[in-house]
């Protein structure tokens, strides 16, 4: 079932199928964030906003606006 990253659910794990590069940061594609990587939601922050992720083993905090541009996978 393909889904967006701003939709996954605390402790739920997916992995990365597809980014719009023109939308994301380059940092974060730098970081991990590409498609066949694997993603764990670890946390959200008050009124759902940033999200706290491991993404193969880096932690990173991003905004749900960016995140609803990363398609997923749910494990």
């Amino acid at each position: 079932m393909t889904t967006t990253l701003a939709n996954l659910k605390r402790g739920e794990r997916a992995v990365i199928t597809d980014v719009s590069s023109d939308l994301i940061p380059l940092k974060l594609l730098e970081m991990g964030c590409l498609p066949g990587n694997s993603v764990e939601l670890v946390q959200v922050a008050p009124f759902a906003d940033p999200m706290y992720l491991n993404i193969n083993g880096t932690h990173l905090a991003i905004r749900k606006e960016t995140a609803i541009h990363i398609l997923i996978d749910k494990i």
